[in-house]
């Protein structure tokens, strides 16, 4: 397992470059960006289909900087260099947890903050100056949907990851109550579903502002979303987070020796929870072994959101009817994430008598929603030909 990206050079190539990166936040910041990639290319694709307008927006142009752009520029600048001399300073505090430092009040210079700041401030001033006029003027600036795509990576960003931490404290609440503030701004107890819905629901309200009509922010979504998902669940088995399966020391069917052994059963050495037993021989941060295999379920995940990205993507295009792409995600994403749940470790909850957890819940109520509209959609295809032309979300 490699915590930091630290981790894997030295076992690659056997250099020592002490590096402030955790390779779990690295792959969900690539999960993020990958997806926003093929948002993008879904946007283009509908934009030369006419499904989505251009945008046009009036701007004020050639005003002077004013004292609420001047303070924000000051006090972002202020942050940055707050963090950022304190960095430079103490790296080794940063390398050792780059999470807490970044987080912490505590670790900042303030000398650094005050230049921050005045660069920031300097800056805005003068790039306002060199676009100042003598008389300010109305601009209309027209946008095709697809160049707002690092807008909603910025909101998917947020609101998923906000989504997450709610959805992942909802089972973990005594944690929570115990430490809020930590558990808030850790990268612990997180949950996809959440993200999906909370992070949805606030891309579909932009897009929404954007002229992007919600069925087909939903079908533009789908693709990306799954492919991101898989990318970032790469991020929970290089760092060994304990998102890993139950216990597994059934000996590997015949019929799978074609795979090699850690896919069916691995104890995750090094893992950044340091869950297990200490490792003979080891000197770092991260020293621990899982006493028993265990379902690598990160992997598992991996594979079968890849298979049903692609699966959307072959059949994108042959899909007229709106929102009948996202339906069949829906009912696919769904089966995955209840199935993977059978063999991996978590909280569960009795309802009814039955023993359940909270993703099995959301899963089977994201089939049936897919499954409803399925039903739903090609039951109104025809009047969702002129879906483009109303005002309706459905």
């Amino acid at each position: 397992m490699y915590p930091t990206v630290s981790d894997m050079l030295r076992d690659w190539f056997g250099v020592d470059i002490p590096l402030p990166i955790q390779s779990y936040g690295l792959l969900v910041a690539l999960a993020f960006i990958v997806g926003s990639f093929i948002l993008m290319l879904e946007f283009k694709r509908k934009g030369k289909q006419g499904l989505l307008p251009k945008i046009e927006k009036k701007t004020l142009v050639g005003l002077p900087a004013s004292s609420k752009e001047l303070f924000i520029a000051g006090i972002i600048g202020f942050v940055i260099g707050y963090k950022l001399l304190e960095a430079i300073i103490n790296y080794d505090d940063l390398v050792k947890d780059p999470q807490g430092f970044i987080l912490s009040l505590g670790h900042g210079n303030f000398i650094g903050g005050l230049l921050g700041a005045a660069l920031s401030v300097f800056m805005k001033y003068r790039e306002k100056q060199k676009q100042k006029l003598d008389k300010p003027k109305n601009v209309i600036q027209e946008f095709q949907v697809y160049q707002l795509t690092p807008n909603f990576l910025i909101v998917a960003a947020i609101f998923g990851l906000l989504g997450t931490k709610i959805f992942g404290h909802l089972e973990t609440w005594e944690e929570f109550v115990r430490d809020p503030i930590g558990q808030l701004f850790s990268f612990d107890n997180l949950a996809f579903y959440g993200g999906l819905v909370i992070g949805g629901y606030a891309l579909l309200v932009y897009g929404k502002r954007n002229s992007v009509k919600p069925l087909y922010m939903l079908d533009a979504g789908a693709p990306a979303v799954a492919l991101a998902y898989g990318v970032g669940r790469i991020g929970c088995q290089v760092s060994g987070d304990g998102c890993w399966g139950i216990v597994n020391t059934s000996p590997k069917p015949g019929w799978l020796d074609w795979i090699p052994d850690w896919l069916w059963a691995f104890d995750y050495p090094h893992n950044v929870n340091n869950e297990g037993i200490p490792i003979h021989s080891c000197g770092g941060t991260h020293c621990n072994v899982l006493e028993q295999p265990v379902f690598p379920t990160p992997l598992y995940e991996t594979i079968m959101m890849v298979v049903i990205f692609t699966f959307l993507w072959s059949i994108r295009k042959r899909i007229s009817i709106p929102g009948m792409l996202f339906s069949i995600f829906m009912v696919l994403q769904g089966f995955e994430r209840f199935l993977i749940e059978k063999i991996r470790v978590n909280i569960e909850y009795n309802l009814f008598g039955m023993s359940i957890t909270q993703a099995e819940i959301v899963s089977f109520l994201s089939i049936i929603i897919g499954i409803v509209g399925i039903f739903y959609f090609y039951k109104n295809r025809e009047r969702l030909k002129n879906y483009k032309n109303t005002n309706s979300w459905i």
